[in-house]
């Protein structure tokens, strides 16, 4: 009895081994497609990472604009965010709501300043990088100044997306993460098509809000859809004001959200269809969702790094808010596939090196799944060296 218990630990023991030995790191290039942990048969085509831990030369935070018109036209913070490995990806927003307040909607002004986003230096007791990114909202007096970017593309089509970040302030902010389709039609709340994460700063630090918009009906007298959104409990270890990764899978099936890769909530109904694009941002209008903040208060984003694995449809034009007349395609992007077209499938959920994706299945690999049924190739290592050592 006992040699087959040590014939079992030595067996699991020299498998997790030939896994992990055959889990070599390798560039996109090199990979067909991605696939994620618990995202089933949902497979990937592109992969992109944006790292914030290490920009020391870019680092500055800004001092405040008080001025709403001088705050909206200000310039980019840094080169960082004028190089095209950026500006090719996401458009820094200066659109404010002055419409909302003039029909009474909202109570505060909100306008989107290129100054709020900016990269700083981590004077964290034990930094876990030397610097990150921040997106800020601040209260002055007469308006709220507050940070937006979007990505160029709408023609993200599923996704898995993770961010490495806390929010922290004064109460009366959101910081979000979301998908975004609008149609277009004001009359319809359903031509919004929407996924989100959102943090409100006046809720208690363990709770995150997850929908799949619309999450509130106009028939009648109006009324909440209990079934398009969760208030979830995030992991004990893992409240919003700790540096943890926040990750949205949206899918054909379902919306799916996790924390540090326990998942939290997942909503079925509601699910977007249609090619998106993907907005993070921190804001405050003074409304009934993100409360009002305090004249003088502030609160943060802080993200460390941004991935993606994701599909596009390959032929949604797309716009910058800041000029309509920019019209480009998602950049190094291949078309929707599935697993037949793949050959070499790469995950970024099982490397150990954050950003680098690692092979877990290549053609050879596909091969023996047809001929011995065993699942990827890694399993017939631990066999063999069971085989002389046992």
């Amino acid at each position: 009895m006992a040699g087959l218990s040590f014939q079992a630990l030595l067996f699991v023991l020299l498998q997790i081994l030939g896994h992990v030995a055959c889990l070599r790191e390798v560039s996109d290039q090199q990979c067909d497609c991605y696939v994620t942990n618990d995202t089933g048969k949902s497979y990937f085509t592109t992969h992109s990472f944006f790292d914030f831990r290490a920009l020391a030369r870019y680092a500055k935070v800004t001092r405040p604009i008080t001025d709403p018109h001088e705050s909206s036209e200000a310039s980019e913070t840094s080169d960082y965010f004028l190089d095209t490995d950026w500006t090719n990806v996401w458009g820094i927003q200066q659109w404010n709501n002055s419409d909302t307040v003039e029909s009474g909607d909202v109570p505060v002004l909100l306008v989107n300043s290129p100054n709020n986003i900016y990269i700083e230096k981590n004077t964290d007791a034990n930094p876990s990088s030397d610097t990150f990114m921040t997106m800020r909202t601040l209260r002055f007096q007469h308006y709220q100044s507050t940070a937006e970017f979007e990505s160029i593309s709408k023609a993200y089509h599923f996704l898995s997306v993770r961010m490495y970040a806390r929010t922290i302030g004064a109460p009366g902010a959101v910081t979000a993460m979301f998908t975004y389709r609008d149609d277009g039609d004001s009359s319809k709340l359903t031509s919004v098509q929407e996924s989100d994460l959102e943090i409100r700063t006046m809720d208690p630090k363990n709770k995150v809000q997850y929908t799949n918009q619309p999450s509130y009906s106009t028939k009648g007298n109006g009324f909440d859809i209990p079934q398009a959104t969760r208030n979830a409990t995030t992991p004990i270890q893992a409240d919003w004001t700790q540096w943890s990764v926040h990750r949205m899978d949206w899918t054909p099936k379902d919306t799916t959200w996790y924390i540090d890769g326990q998942e939290v909530a997942s909503i079925a109904f509601q699910v977007p269809r249609d090619p998106s694009q993907v907005i993070f941002n921190t804001w405050s209008d003074g409304g009934e969702w993100s409360g009002e903040m305090a004249v003088g208060g502030e609160a943060y984003l802080q993200v460390q790094w941004i991935e993606l694995v994701y599909n596009s449809t390959g032929n949604e034009k797309t716009t910058d808010k800041r000029d309509d007349k920019t019209a480009r395609l998602l950049p190094n992007t291949r078309r929707e596939g599935d697993a037949q077209s793949c050959h070499n499938i790469c995950s970024i959920d099982e490397t150990q090196k954050t950003g680098t994706p690692v092979l877990v299945q290549g053609a050879a690999s596909r091969i023996s799944d047809r001929i011995l049924g065993l699942g990827v190739a890694y399993v017939w290592i631990p066999l063999l060296l069971a085989t002389f050592l046992i």
